[in-house]
């Protein structure tokens, strides 16, 4: 179903809908870019990754063997919940904005922006219940292509992660706005198009393969 550029094309596109979607990992580097540390966002994103680095490991070395008989559930339910977060990413996106003011709970975030980015990962009840459902499901498909794969829908998806915050760190530790709230809503309009589209073309996979 997939080759190594569809599946970092893949990871980097879903990434980044998750990573432009306002959320605690996403507030702490801009509280914690206000210091005036553009590299806060490759800290924080550092953080967020020993944790889905975690999540990755422990689907490949057992819970993608347990989960084979539900093979076809797992792909369903992952289909299901891209077209959920699609729609919800489309009605967030109107009131998302950049703008955060909290130097106090930006200066707890600078202290340890690697922490921050762990803490604020492992805390998010989204985050894992995307990794229940979209997550764990995109991996699995990449493993029935070979670890490769599924390594490649993870670079892709770190890519975004890092990319974004990282841009966002950098322009919020010069004073500059990285981009206005109306093309941040548009962006992520699109994000939300894309989730619906791609989980859609997803679930006829499963029920026309």
């Amino acid at each position: 179903m997939y080759d190594l550029v569809s599946m970092l094309v893949v990871g980097f596109v879903i990434g980044l809908t998750g990573a432009l979607a306002p959320g605690p990992t996403l507030v702490a580097t801009i509280q914690a870019s206000l210091t005036g540390d553009w590299k806060t966002g490759l800290k924080i994103s550092c953080g967020h990754m020993v944790v889905e680095a975690a999540i990755f490991l422990l689907i490949v070395l057992g819970l993608a063997a347990v989960a084979q008989p539900y093979t076809a559930l797992i792909a369903v339910t992952g289909g299901i919940a891209l077209v959920v977060f699609g729609a919800l990413t489309l009605r967030g996106c109107r009131d998302a904005t950049l703008t955060v003011v909290s130097q106090e709970a930006g200066g707890k975030a600078a202290s340890n922006p690697y922490m921050a980015g762990l803490l604020t990962s492992a805390a998010n009840p989204y985050f894992w219940i995307w990794w229940l459902s979209v997550g764990s499901t995109m991996v699995i498909a990449g493993l029935e292509g070979g670890l490769v794969l599924a390594g490649a829908f993870m670079i892709g998806h770190w890519a975004a992660d890092t990319g974004w915050y990282t841009l966002v760190s950098t322009g919020v530790s010069r004073g500059k706005t990285i981009m206005s709230d109306r093309i941040y809503h548009m962006v992520m309009a699109a994000c939300g198009v894309f989730l619906i589209l791609f989980g859609l073309y997803y679930l006829s996979g499963v029920f026309f393969h």
